[in-house]
């Protein structure tokens, strides 16, 4: 099988939707107070450490809004501009810049983290600072400002990055910034390639183990499809994506959340098939139901495009068979689902409601729950473990009163 997303097309990957919603911002001034660097960023890191019993562990942490840049520097003619955002306890993200007559450019990236923050580290094998370095930030030219909103992974040692939101400028000229610079990812970009999960039974998919630091449930988010007749198809859902990279030979699992408040939802509708398209900034999710047994539906297809700066990268697989239900009901399941799309990448889905077919006036028909929902089997499971145990007890008693019985008898 192929893993494109975790051996050849990591850095491909749109992560934009991250645990925190709002950028740094910051600017650096000289000593007359002007502008000589300006950044706003949104930046998810996962890092992962040896813990107290051998294994590595993952955690994942967003650098927040408020944050110090102590230490940063414009720079001279000696030494070369740096910018250092301190975080948390003792944690920092650091870039430092050069150029030519023409251009300028991110020179080492540099996070350092603290494993001595128990909040994050509780069983790091050892404790203090440690430095993970990367690249970033391609050749800009001078007095102009690179901006993003897609999402760059960066991977580093031990250290990935998640980096959107971007509006930088270094070697700003007279505290003004200069024209924008959009990156390749916010313009339209060619159709993407395809790669088709093979077929397997969903019943044998195994269980994604995230080692990465859970994230919150993700917010239900509310979907649509209309035609002529209105809508069509309805759906409501919490969505998560979990993605794997390779850091230095091992998998490390990535998750982020969707957030349905800056989605929009688009589709189609059929007599046999139905399509949810749910997009987020450069991050795609389609979902296709169709008929099944001619009485049934169910979700037959998913397909996930990801994309950055370098370009776009689809995955999908074809051969699914998850929430089915009767034509003219809806198919509700509010337990956490897993679908595979590869052996790289899931999709876990929380409080789910979908409608693809027979909708009318608008409204969810009866809906039909999950079998995870399902708590009736528990009742005759314990009304069943109850019953023994009082035989149990019955038969205990019985025998120790014979017991009792047959003494009696001697003794006389």
């Amino acid at each position: 099988m192929e893993r494109p997303v975790c051996l050849t097309g990591l850095c491909l990957l749109s992560l934009a939707v991250l645990m925190v919603t709002t950028a740094f911002e910051v600017e650096i001034k000289d000593d007359k107070n002007a502008t000589c660097i300006y950044a706003s960023l949104l930046i998810s890191l996962t890092i992962q450490y040896d813990t107290n019993n051998g294994s590595l562990k993952n955690t994942t942490l967003q650098i927040p809004n408020n944050v110090t840049t102590d230490g940063s520097d414009c720079g001279s003619n000696t030494s070369a501009p740096l910018l250092v955002i301190n975080f948390g306890s003792g944690h920092s993200w650091s870039l430092n810049f050069t150029k030519n007559e023409t251009m300028y450019s991110g020179n080492v990236l540099t996070v350092t983290y603290n494993t001595s923050d128990l909040s994050l580290f509780p069983d790091a094998l050892g404790k203090g600072l440690v430095n993970s370095t990367a690249t970033f930030l391609k050749s800009i030219p001078i007095n102009r400002t690179y901006k993003c909103i897609s999402s760059e992974i960066v991977v580093g040692e031990k250290v990935s990055q998640i980096i959107s939101n971007v509006t930088l400028q270094a070697f700003v000229q007279n505290g003004t910034l200069g024209e924008a610079v959009i990156c390749n990812a916010d313009k339209p970009t060619p159709a993407p390639s395809t790669t088709t999960a093979p077929s397997s039974p969903n019943t044998t998919f195994p269980t994604p183990t995230p080692t990465s630091k859970p994230l919150d449930k993700p917010s239900t988010g509310n979907y649509f499809v209309s035609d002529s007749r209105g809508k069509c198809l309805l759906a409501s859902m919490g969505l998560q994506i979990n993605v794997s990279l390779l850091s230095e030979g091992k998998k490390m699992w990535i998750p982020f959340n969707i957030d349905p408040n800056v989605t929009q939802s688009t589709g189609s509708c059929s007599n046999q098939t139905a399509t949810l398209r749910i997009t987020e900034n450069r991050t795609v999710i389609e979902f296709l139901f169709a008929i099944k047994n001619k009485n049934h539906f169910h979700l037959q297809e998913v397909n996930i495009t990801l994309s950055n700066g370098s370009g776009s990268f689809s995955i999908q697989n074809q051969n699914l068979s998850f929430w089915e239900a009767s034509i003219g009901s809806s198919y509700m399941c509010h337990k956490e689902q897993d679908l595979q799309v590869s052996d790289d990448l899931y999709i876990n889905t929380y409080d789910v409601r979908v409608q693809p077919f027979g909708v009318n006036n608008g409204t969810y028909a009866t809906a039909q729950q999950c079998s995870l929902d399902d708590d009736s089997i528990i009742i005759p499971i314990v009304v069943g473990a109850a019953l023994s145990g009082l035989i149990i007890i019955i038969v205990i008693a019985y025998l120790i009163g014979r017991r009792k019985g047959y003494a009696g008898y001697q003794t006389l």
